[in-house]
Formats: structure tokens, C-alpha cells, sequence
């Protein structure tokens, strides 16, 4: 972490903090520090991961154009797992929305038959046959 700093520098950084901040106010401070850099190597950390999330997926789709005009015949192995990740993936991001379009169209059907329900006990029956 501190690859530029010897042990005088950090001394002196020390010293001077004492005699700025005072004995009481120094700890607090560097566990306000200590926090900001925690946060952000957080911060740069999931930057890290999210870009290499997206390099990967910028080589799999590469991966994926180059065995189109190959015909997706004859091809390397490293090749056709990068189709089949980029297929799971594809599959995993639709996933979601699958599930969302089967509850959406169970809740429109429970809608369409919550008024049938309602329908007051006095109330003369319906043909509900069709005539095709």
C-alpha cells in the first residue's frame, strides 16, 4: 500500500497529524481515511470486475462472428465453448423475462376471471358457448 513511503515518511506523516490533529481527534481521523481508501478500492475493484466482465463478452461475440463465417463447422474447442458460454448466457438474460411474460399472462388470466366471480348470486345465467 505504501510502496513510495519509508518508514521516516510515514513517521513524519504521523508526527505532523499528531501535532495538527491532537491525541484525541488523530484515531478518528485515520479510521476516516482508512474507510475512504477501503471504499475506494471497492469501488475500483468492481470497476476491474466489470470491465472484464465486458472484454469477455466482447471475445466471445467476436468468438461467435468468426465461427458464423466458418459455418459453425470444423471448428477448435476453445471456439464452440465460446458459443456454448455465449448461448448460456443469452439464455440466462432471457430467463427473467420468460418467467415474467408466464406470470404476467397467469395474472391476466386471473383478472379476466375475478369479474365471472364477482358477478352477483341473483344475476341471470349466460350462454357462454360460441357459435363457430
Amino acid at each position: 500500500m505504501f510502496d513510495g513511503f519509508g518508514f521516516f515518511e510515514i513517521l513524519v506523516i504521523v508526527v505532523i497529524g499528531l501535532i495538527v490533529l491532537g491525541p484525541e481527534r488523530l484515531p478518528v481521523a485515520v479510521r476516516a481515511v482508512s474507510g475512504w481508501i477501503r471504499t475506494i478500492k471497492r469501488m475500483a475493484g468492481s470497476v476491474r470486475t466489470e470491465l472484464e466482465q465486458e472484454l469477455k463478452i466482447e471475445q466471445l461475440q467476436a468468438d461467435l462472428k468468426k465461427a458464423e463465417s466458418k459455418g459453425l463447422k470444423d471448428l477448435d474447442p476453445g471456439l464452440q465453448q465460446s458459443i456454448q458460454e455465449l448461448r448460456d448466457a443469452a439464455q440466462s438474460v432471457n430467463r427473467p423475462y420468460a418467467s415474467d411474460s408466464s406470470t404476467s399472462a397467469a395474472e391476466s388470466s386471473e383478472t379476466a376471471a375475478a369479474p365471472a366471480a364477482s358477478k352477483p348470486q341473483g344475476s341471470a345465467p349466460t350462454d357462454s358457448t360460441s357459435k363457430e
